[in-house]
């Protein structure tokens, strides 16, 4: 278990290595936010897309479908259930914050931090089983997301039939379904913008952490409650939750794993967009984030320990 904690623990710290990197530049004026903001879209438009499309054609066992379906279902129902259970909390607080924190409570970085994580740690073969995870969050987030940050005013159709989430999911289902592959040099292309997605979110979330004011973020007890909703109660609940189904354990470890992620950066980029409090959701981003150095490793060996019983 030791073991297994510690190889969880140096993943984590690799990942925050990265994040160093964006912070100095940050706090430096290298980094801006403009910068930040260019870097953002070219993750959700360009980078996230080639993930999901360059993953969805590996090769994958006709036998894997299955549960690669069955991981779809069991994903958005546990959105379903954290949308639902954050509805109690911070009903003291003012609107636009509330929003924010309720929204960062839902959504787990699971692209930028999850996904190199649970490869990283469960192998490649475990990738298949994220990729599937990050298209369901691609796909509520621009609906469910939308609509919790902007309102009935900002979710239309187009929108929620035509977003990062769902292109990517409509390219690359084919190439998983008949096996088919992009051609060499295309296909080359799109393995090096997929590639980006752990280097160049780190550096980002990093950069974002150096606008944020630390100090502050410690003094404020509704951002630990947030990061204990997040970075806790979600792992746990998905942990206990999906033990009954006797999952594949890559599978139930890859799902758990994921739930325990920080607080997406889109909480952020959502709140300035929607107009909810940006200055709490960025905070909530560096805390939490912050945190699960401590949280994610727990989460990881709880995830092994249970696997054990399915």
């Amino acid at each position: 278990m030791l073991d297994y904690f510690l190889t969880v623990l140096a993943q984590v710290i690799t990942l925050f290595l990265l994040m160093g990197v964006g912070f100095v530049l940050g706090r430096l004026g290298k980094v801006g936010g403009e910068a930040i903001s260019q870097f953002t879209f070219l993750l959700l438009y360009i980078v996230a897309p080639c993930v999901v499309l360059e993953t969805m054609q590996a090769d994958v066992d006709p036998s894997l479908l299955p549960r690669l379906g069955e991981a779809l279902v069991l994903t958005l129902a546990l959105y379903l259930c954290f949308s639902a259970a954050v509805l109690p909390f911070f009903r003291r607080v003012d609107g636009p914050t509330q929003t924010s924190l309720r929204f960062g409570c839902v959504y787990g970085n699971v692209g930028f931090m999850g996904l190199p994580l649970a490869e990283a740690v469960l192998g490649s073969q475990a990738l298949i089983y994220a990729v599937i995870t990050l298209v369901v969050f691609n796909v509520y987030s621009w609906i469910h997301g939308v609509l919790v940050m902007g309102g009935k005013r900002a979710l239309s159709p187009r929108s929620a039939l035509i977003n990062p989430g769902t292109v990517s999911l409509v390219l690359g289902l084919p190439f998983l379904l008949t096996g088919t592959r992009l051609p060499g040099s295309v296909q080359t292309a799109v393995g090096f913008l997929a590639d980006l997605n752990t280097p160049l979110a780190m550096v980002v979330i990093g950069a974002q952490m150096a606008s944020v004011d630390l100090a502050a973020i410690l003094r404020q007890g509704k951002l630990f409650l947030a990061s204990a909703i997040r970075l806790v109660a979600m792992p746990l609940f998905t942990a206990l939750v999906l033990l009954p189904f006797h999952l594949d354990p890559l599978l139930y470890c890859t799902m758990v794993i994921l739930s325990g992620a920080p607080s997406a950066g889109l909480t952020s980029m959502f709140a300035q967009r929607f107009g909810q409090d940006t200055a709490a959701a960025a905070q909530l981003v560096s805390l939490s984030t912050l945190l699960s150095v401590v949280t994610l490793p727990l989460v990881a060996v709880l995830a092994q320990q249970l696997s054990a019983l399915l």
